[in-house]
């Protein structure tokens, strides 16, 4: 499956029993929302909450770090919560165009499920081509936390999703400090220039300023045109202009595992390959101290 879809694309599908909707909204402090109050504000119709923060709250892996990827068990009882079986069709959107929805479908396609988009330019893309809201009341809490609180207590029964993580494509810390003597691969930093080079606070209290040794600076908006992607050539003229190869290995990095999702889904329309994503991203290793940081703007 394409990892985008347009609004009319998915307006055609509303009524079909194999397509499941997610509404991913998250956001950063500086954006002054929340994601649960928008999403019973505007929501597409028949869209569930994809809970971002409960779903990545699994104790099985969080290791006090945000938006670590949940266990297998974890993630399958979440996709039994919300109605998604491993044939469905997931379509995942949220509310500021591409920011928090290219790492849910990461996540889907890291645990093995193909059948899986984002729409471009989320929910303002929809509603630019004035297109239906749900028009009914929001689900209750209990109906609208399902999915975080199944994660939470994984294991308890079986599932009927079946979840299988590809390891391949996630990256520890020991081995991206491994990667920087080795430069084995490519590492794409997700993250603003200002962060990048330490002249920019992090918005996450007690974390270094820099970026790991040999990464590569792409802040996320670079290719993103009015809250949604460029076009595949636009895409690999920012990644070379960058410095990254498309054609060869690459792993992302941003804050928290998140903005990184957005380079891997670019990198994914112009290559075909998921994107190895470093899941603790700076959030892990701008908090240690006993580990290398740079902050030159290009490193050699």
């Amino acid at each position: 499956m394409e990892p985008l879809v347009t609004p009319e694309w998915l307006s055609q599908r509303l009524s079909d029993p194999s397509v499941r909707i997610l509404d991913a909204a998250w956001y950063m402090p500086v954006h002054k929302r929340d994601p649960v109050t928008d999403y019973r504000a505007e929501r597409i119709p028949g869209a569930r909450f994809f809970d971002v923060d409960g779903i990545t709250a699994d104790p099985d892996t969080a290791r006090g770090l945000p938006h670590m990827l949940p266990s297998e068990k974890g993630f399958a009882a979440a996709m039994d919560a919300l109605s998604i079986s491993n044939d469905s069709t997931v379509v995942i959107y949220d509310h500021l165009g591409i920011f928090s929805a290219p790492r849910v479908w990461w996540t889907f396609k890291v645990f093995g499920h193909d059948k899986v988009a984002v729409l471009d330019g989320g929910l303002p893309a929809w509603k630019a081509k004035g297109l239906p809201l749900d028009p009914s009341p929001p689900p209750s809490d209990e109906v609208l936390f399902a999915g975080g609180r199944a994660c939470a207590l994984a294991g308890k029964a079986p599932t009927k999703y079946q979840a299988k993580l590809d390891a391949s494509k996630v990256r520890s810390i020991d081995q991206m400090l491994a990667n920087i003597q080795s430069r084995a691969e490519q590492v794409m930093d997700a993250r603003s220039a200002g962060r990048f080079v330490g002249t920019e606070p992090e918005p996450r209290a007690g974390l270094r300023g820099g970026h790991i040794p040999g990464a590569r600076s792409l802040p996320f908006p670079t290719l993103l045109d009015n809250g949604a992607y460029k076009s595949p050539e636009a895409i690999e003229a920012a990644f070379r202009g960058a410095g990254l190869d498309p054609a060869k290995p690459i792993v992302g990095s941003c804050g928290s595992g998140l903005t990184a999702c957005v380079l891997a889904l670019g990198l994914f329309r112009l290559n075909g390959q998921l994107a190895a994503v470093y899941d603790g991203s700076w959030s892990e290793y701008g908090g240690r101290t006993d580990v290398p940081v740079s902050t030159q703007p290009a490193d050699p």
